[in-house]
């Protein structure tokens, strides 16, 4: 299963508008959000390659499209153990500040517009402990956790590693 939502997703040309859409997936029972202009697509789970001495929320490498991408662990990354990973498990593959990486979720749940008032910033304890969480969205009874994709993959340690993997012998 793939789910492309396009290259450069939202033309920039759009009139600058008080909504922000997000795609909401789940992670356990908690479910998080990020930007749709940061998901390039979703795909069905497909095993990684581990490599040595990378961080515990970093699953390993896979190839995309002749892309060697580092998938993510969310599951981890957020302290809840590592995700025993079946065909029910997607991979959301984002691009975040000029890289491709892939977050490995348990369901993508939905594409919602957010009115931007509605975005509560993170209490402090959370940024401060974790920094993973940008804001927070109340969708009907379900309180939505806005992922910094940044903060999420900047700790990996794999961007050397996938360069070295990249070279030939």
């Amino acid at each position: 299963m793939t789910l492309q939502l396009g290259e450069k997703h939202f033309s920039s040309a759009q009139p600058e508008s008080a909504v922000r859409r997000i795609v909401t997936f789940r992670v356990g029972d908690r479910t998080f959000g990020i930007d749709v202009g940061m998901v390039r697509e979703i795909k069905g789970w497909q095993a990684t390659t581990p490599l040595p001495h990378s961080a515990p929320h970093v699953r390993g490498v896979l190839n995309l499209r002749g892309v060697i991408l580092a998938v993510y662990d969310l599951r981890t990354s957020i302290g809840l153990g590592t995700t025993e990973a079946s065909a029910t498990h997607v991979i959301v593959v984002v691009d975040v500040d000029d890289k491709t990486a892939g977050l490995l979720v348990d369901s993508v749940s939905d594409i919602v517009d957010v009115p931007v008032s509605a975005v509560r910033p993170a209490p402090d304890l959370e940024r401060d402990e974790h920094g993973l969480i940008e804001g927070l969205v109340l969708l009907d009874t379900d309180i939505v956790a806005l992922l910094d994709l940044a903060a999420v993959i900047r700790d990996g340690g794999v961007e050397q590693q996938v360069a070295k993997a990249a070279r030939p012998n």
